[in-house]
């Protein structure tokens, strides 16, 4: 998890520009460097790191001696590096993993070389014998990139879209800022003024297709038969291999833990890992919400069972409230589920840093968009329309539930991992039949609870605990954070402007106060910017004016039942 920044072709002097890249040290706290590029006058690197492999080389641009025209920057980790440099017996000058992605690149050219990472990235790769700029994104969009291009070819690129916003360009008209497309690498010619021309925009891989990199895994062939004990025993190996890679870390690992189904599987998963490969210190796990909140009470019986050093995190609706604009400002978004969800998640963040040495977190994400979890799935008309809809959610994470999961933890230096969202393991889910991956009996994500049944890996009956709406178990049984959260803004914004929305915010226009207010802070931070987000996250198949889950009539909260 670092920050990374750079220009190619700058009109403007670089030492104003390189201001702009200040704006995501939050992504990097333990150092940062500005590089120019030799040769080409106006194209430099910024980068921000966090250190969590190879302490002594992992500055970038990473550079090696072997290749001297290869300038790489890169945010991410690469999990699949050790079993790469060994199969294509690589000479590797340091310990980073990213180092890799050079030696791919020199011997099989851009496109393979992405398709062999099994990991999280987002990469800047500057060749200057050919001439060169890459671009590039993990699948899932989990490392986020933005980019600015202007129509004279000034290319700027960083790993947030504030570190654009302010950048200034010869052009007169503003310069668009877009994100990166998540499985997809993009081709630049370099030119001798430092302006680029792309010339191939390409995907590289696509979540339903099995991984180029699966060959090399260095887990053995899985048995390919279709019934249900095979399947369930291929979930079990995937998930336990997803969560063993991501313990490359020289830096301490914890895990969020809300109570629910997904973040439990991946803490108990991750405590029994940790004590196999014995690590020096017990996993903490954290959980944050008001005293009584289901989540903080259902988190508590899932670290009693399985042992780990377990912190909770008490918050007020006020203290809630009073970050809803710092969280806004970091999420870079207005969409509403994404911000109710992220208080809680930013705040918890932030007493990881500042309370505990844990640096390298795990979480759950990505879990309820490949198995079907979110409580509409019980609606879809068939089991078609509901896998294509897990689809369409995986390929949107990138502007939802991994944005937030990204910002949230990044805003306080931390770095997330994320083993739901394992290539190998939601490819295989993706490929299951459809009929498999539906509710059952009410119940959603039943494959996968049925896959830990009887392993005693996490209590019974949070095996089976039926979705919470987020924004339900965290606060009391009295009174929701959603609810809370509404009532604090009925008075920030009145009937006439709700009136006139359509017309102040042409682009999704708000339909709630709680929207509107959440728009006007998002303009105050970033003017004109509103098509960063193509639509509101909402449920199919229902009549639905709310993303929340409680606001829809098959939500049942656990107090109800």
């Amino acid at each position: 998890m670092c920050g990374i920044w750079a220009l190619f072709g700058s009109d403007e002097c670089l030492s104003v520009q390189c201001t702009c890249a200040m704006k995501i040290a939050h992504r990097g706290p333990d150092a940062f460097r500005f590089e120019n590029v030799n040769g080409f006058t106006n194209c430099c690197f910024g980068f921000h790191r966090l250190a969590i492999v190879d302490q002594l080389y992992g500055m970038q641009p990473l550079r090696i001696k072997k290749f001297p025209f290869l300038w790489l920057c890169y945010n991410g980790e690469i999990y699949n590096h050790h079993t790469l440099r060994k199969q294509f017996e690589f000479d590797h000058q340091t310990k980073v993993d990213g180092e890799i992605l050079l030696h791919l690149y020199d011997r099989f050219g851009i496109k393979k070389m992405a398709s062999l990472l099994d990991g999280v990235f987002a990469f800047i790769l500057l060749d200057t014998a050919n001439r060169k700029v890459f671009l590039g994104r993990d699948t899932y969009g989990v490392r986020p990139l933005f980019k600015l291009l202007t129509d004279d070819g000034f290319l700027a690129v960083c790993s947030e879209a504030k570190g654009l916003t302010d950048i200034t360009h010869a052009m007169a008209t503003p310069a668009s800022i877009v994100p990166f497309l998540p499985g997809h690498f993009e081709a630049f010619d370099l030119k001798q003024n430092g302006k680029v021309q792309s010339v191939q925009m390409e995907q590289f891989h696509c979540c339903t297709q099995e991984p180029v990199h699966a060959v090399y895994d260095t887990l053995e062939r899985l048995p390919t038969r279709s019934d249900e004990e095979t399947v369930k025993s291929n979930i079990r190996t995937l998930f336990e291999n997803a969560v063993k890679k991501r313990l490359m870390a020289q830096r301490r690992i914890g895990c969020l833990l809300s109570g629910g189904l997904d973040s439990s599987l991946v803490a108990a998963t991750l405590v029994k890992l940790a004590k196999e490969e014995k690590l020096q210190y017990p996993i903490q796990t954290f959980s944050i919400g008001s005293e009584d909140s289901p989540d903080i009470i259902a988190a508590r019986t899932v670290a009693a069972h399985i042992g780990s050093e377990h912190h909770e995190v008490n918050f007020t609706a006020e203290e809630g409230i009073q970050a809803v604009e710092d969280v806004i400002f970091h999420l870079e978004t207005y969409d509403i589920t994404t911000i109710r969800a992220s208080v809680g998640m930013y705040l918890v963040s932030k007493h990881i840093r500042e309370k505990t040495d844990s640096v390298v977190i795990f979480s759950g994400e990505g879990s309820d968009e490949l198995t079907q979890g979110y409580i509409y799935f019980h609606k879809a008309p068939n089991p078609k329309a509901a896998a294509e809809d897990s689809v369409r959610l995986m390929k949107e994470l990138y502007l939802f539930d991994v944005l937030r999961a990204d910002r949230t933890t990044a805003a306080h230096g931390l770095e997330l991992r994320v083993p739901f969202l394992d290539h190998r393991f939601t490819a295989y889910y993706l490929s299951l039949p459809e009929e498999m991956r539906t509710p059952k009996h009410g119940v959603e994500k039943h494959l996968l609870r049925e896959s830990f049944k009887g392993l005693n890996l996490i209590p019974d009956e949070i095996l089976w605990r039926r979705k919470e709406a987020f924004s339900d178990g965290m606060m009391s049984v009295k009174k929701s954070w959603y609810t809370c959260l509404q009532e604090h803004l009925e008075s920030m914004v009145n009937d006439d402007q709700m009136e006139k929305a359509h017309k102040t915010f042409p682009h999704n226009p708000p339909c709630t106060k709680e929207a509107y207010y959440f728009r006007q802070v998002f303009e105050k931070h970033y003017p004109g910017r509103a098509e960063w987000l193509p639509h509101y996250w909402m449920p199919r198949w229902i009549n639905a004016t709310d993303p929340s889950a409680r606001t829809l009539s098959i939500y049942k909260p656990d107090k109800d039942q």
